[in-house]
């Protein structure tokens, strides 16, 4: 049932890519940007896909071992509309699928239709209400990103494998873009996370801080190619850290459909995992 719902919201994003082929006349690649609020009665509907595959472990000092490679998929799908007037207030809600593999098994695994127990699980892990408000008139380029996670998961880990944590996460993201030109664009993001509410939960008690930095060039109003430097730490009973770098793009189909992929390398963290992650996703702006 799972794997129907996905090719269905596959196809309902294709035929809207075909019933505006011939609309392309509106660039929104630079104008909506992650910090940029929805217009009244204005809907953006993103689909992502995220695919980490991890091949090592950094301990408490940095020092690198090699492992068995684990696989973990995150499918995520947020829907935002413009409420305000002004268009400074957008509401939403974001819910999330993943499926995990582990023992060895390659990073296409995730996507496997056959059910073993023993080294995966998958299913949807999460609920989040959200609002997204522009907290300044005059800084329009400024916003926030407030949800609660709510865990749909009953255990985190079964038969050794994890899906996903079973905290709740008071989550705010902030987001701040500044244009150099017409073809320079830099995007900063703040993500912070309070997880609480499930003393199972190694996530529990725990605060995350993940800032973000990434400049975009943009050879064409329809496309984007970017670079990011990311970094993360989790403060409270469990603590961690991770850098990442990565690169990626963007291009606008349509005048309403714009497609997104991204590549980042984890290069070092204290008590994680390291490796890579391929993203892609669409987003849909009507």
């Amino acid at each position: 049932m799972k794997h129907k719902i996905s090719i269905l919201l596959f196809a309902f994003i294709a035929s809207t890519f075909i019933v505006n082929a011939q609309d392309e006349d509106k660039s929104n690649i630079q104008t909506y940007t992650p910090s940029k609020l929805l217009n009244q009665g204005q809907w953006d509907i993103k689909w992502f896909n995220n695919l980490y595959t991890e091949t090592k472990f950094a301990n408490s000092s940095g020092a690198k071992t090699s492992k068995a490679r684990e696989n973990y998929f995150t499918s995520s799908i947020e829907a935002f509309t413009g409420i305000s007037e002004n268009n400074r207030v957008n509401i939403g809600a974001i819910i999330e699928y993943r499926s995990n593999t582990k023992g060895g098994r390659q990073a296409l695994s995730v996507f496997s239709f056959k059910d073993d127990p023993a080294t995966e699980r998958k299913g949807i892990t999460s609920i989040a209400p959200a609002i997204k408000f522009q907290p300044f008139k005059n800084i329009g380029n400024f916003s926030i990103q407030t949800a609660i996670h709510i865990p749909l998961v009953k255990n985190e880990t079964e038969n050794g494998v994890f899906l996903d944590q079973t905290a709740w996460a008071f989550q705010n993201r902030l987001f701040y873009d500044y244009s150099f030109n017409s073809q320079w664009q830099l995007f900063a993001e703040l993500n912070t996370e309070y997880n609480f509410g499930s003393k199972a939960s190694f996530a529990n008690n725990t605060v995350v801080f993940t800032p973000g930095v990434f400049l975009s060039y943009f050879p064409s109003s329809k496309s984007t190619i970017l670079g990011l430097v990311q970094h993360s730490q989790r403060f409270g009973n469990f603590t961690q850290d991770y850098t990442a770098l990565g690169f990626g793009g963007k291009y606008q189909l349509t005048s309403t459909l714009n497609l997104e992929t991204i590549y980042t390398n984890f290069v070092r963290g204290t008590d994680n995992g390291l490796g890579q992650t391929f993203n892609i996703g669409l987003r849909l702006l009507f």
